[in-house]
């Protein structure tokens, strides 16, 4: 099978090109090698392939910049996603999107499902939506929401709480936004064995369990051996972020119970096994 992998720079399309490579003839394209936003660049490179499934990962995903440069987000995030839908629909592979948990308000209390409305508070969020409303016009298409992604490629909140711990000096994190930690690792292996399939639609994939960002911190202070009474609570008002973010954005699992999908393991496991292997690089 030839996959096209979008987004190639990041930390989740590191981990994608690492676990498909293995089984795939695999055609992986960063920012710099492939502007999504050059219609005619995205068609000429997609032909020139012509690769049987796509894997949209690409997007501009600094949620508190969006909110400066809004026409950025939404070319990237939502008009680029259109020029790679659109070349994807013409030669008729199969569309991948990566999506967000930002697409929702955080007013629930309990885990949202694929089917509850949408109703984004940020500008990173509404370009999120957009691209996944573009998607959702293909027939041969998936939309997978996920969730506080960390991997060990790039910059993450985990590789930062690491930093900082070792700086062995107070931290406040926010204690009132509460999500679900997604190991980009778990997250490659499932579309891996998605994209063996011809499931459609939208997919909900974050680990397991729900934490705050405050207990998500003491939890990595603890694991990498930190003294985790350096990490003290604050809020979301006076962390004074420029974008709004949900307060609780836990994703709900109903698709893959649906589809008798392996649940994905406990967020505290998955980090356990990130940060040994960290300490091996």
């Amino acid at each position: 099978m030839i996959i096209l992998i979008t987004g190639a720079g990041g930390q989740l399309g590191k981990d994608l090109i690492r676990k498909l490579s293995q089984m795939h003839s695999v055609y992986s394209f960063n920012k710099n090698e492939l502007d999504i936003t050059n219609k005619a660049l995205v068609e000429q490179t997609i032909n020139n392939i012509s690769p049987d499934i796509i894997i949209h990962s690409a997007a501009y995903t600094s949620v508190d910049d969006s909110e400066i440069n809004k026409n950025l987000a939404f070319e990237i995030n939502s008009i680029g996603t259109g020029n790679v839908l659109n070349t994807a629909r013409k030669s008729g592979a199969r569309f991948i999107y990566i999506s967000s948990d930002y697409v929702f308000d955080g007013k629930k209390t309990t885990p949202y499902s694929e089917e509850d409305n949408t109703n984004p508070q940020s500008v990173y969020g509404w370009s999120k939506l957009l691209g996944e409303m573009i998607t959702l016009q293909y027939d041969n298409s998936t939309v997978i929401r996920t969730s506080w992604l960390y991997g060990h490629d790039g910059r993450n909140f985990v590789k930062t709480m690491l930093e900082l711990g070792k700086q062995k000096r107070e931290i406040r994190v926010v204690h009132d936004q509460i999500g679900s930690p997604t190991y980009t690792n778990d997250l490659a292996e499932f579309i891996s064995v998605l994209s063996k399939s011809d499931k459609r639609g939208i997919f909900h994939y974050s680990n397991s369990g729900a934490c705050s960002w405050y207990e998500f911190a003491k939890a990595i202070y603890k694991e990498a051996g930190y003294d985790a009474d350096l990490v003290l609570p604050t809020t979301s008002q006076a962390y004074n972020a420029l974008a709004p973010r949900p307060s609780y954005s836990v994703l709900g699992h109903n698709r893959l119970l649906k589809e008798k999908y392996p649940l994905p393991r406990h967020w505290h496991e998955a980090l356990k096994e990130f940060i040994q292997k960290e300490k091996s690089i």
